[in-house]
């Protein structure tokens, strides 16, 4: 029996969620499978994988082939740096705790270097928003002077107005005061 470790799609359609498992090469994908060694759920940013380390890395050792994704993820968790510290251990090259001094070195530059990476998308988000914000507000200040260049205008009408209709009103009352010194001369 050829042992693979694979993914095996759950979720729904258009949500994919992933168990990596060890099946037999000959089994569906989403049939049955020898034990699941964890998940992988892509849908995250970044994508997130529960592993169980210890089973992958004792399968991987025992010769069991995974796909091209599941090899990416496994190397990503570091099994297959493990593995190799393993064998430089069997070798002689150094000893077991130099190998887990080192794997632990990787996993320490390995978080640092995520952590920087989600800091610096962080920063570009709030620098976005920001930017998004000033944007507005520059429109909100293109509205707001309109908004006064018609109120403006507005007053300004109604003042001519006004004083087209007192200028009218006092041209109508100064023919009045003509006409009647003028009807007192006649008589």
């Amino acid at each position: 029996m050829a042992a693979k470790i694979r993914l095996q799609r759950r979720g729904h359609k258009g949500y994919a969620f992933y168990s990596i498992v060890i099946a037999d090469s000959r089994a569906p994908r989403d049939g049955k499978f020898i034990e699941k060694i964890g998940t992988y759920n892509p849908n995250t940013d970044p994508a997130t994988v529960d592993l169980n380390f210890e089973r992958a890395l004792y399968w991987v050792n025992v010769g069991a082939q995974p796909t091209d994704t599941a090899r990416n993820i496994l190397s990503r968790e570091g099994v297959y740096l493990m593995k190799h510290l393993q064998g430089g251990v069997k070798k002689g090259a150094f000893d077991e705790a130099a190998a887990q001094a080192k794997f632990d070195a990787w996993k320490q530059a390995k978080e640092s270097s995520l952590k920087a990476i989600t800091v610096k998308a962080e920063q570009a988000k709030r620098e976005q928003g920001k930017a998004k914000l000033e944007a507005e507000k520059k429109v909100n200040e293109a509205i707001a002077e309109k908004v006064a260049a018609k109120k403006a205008e507005a007053k300004a009408a109604a003042a001519a107005a006004a004083a087209e209709a007192a200028a009218q009103e006092a041209a109508a009352e100064t023919p009045a005061e003509e006409a009647a010194p003028a009807a007192e001369e006649k008589a």
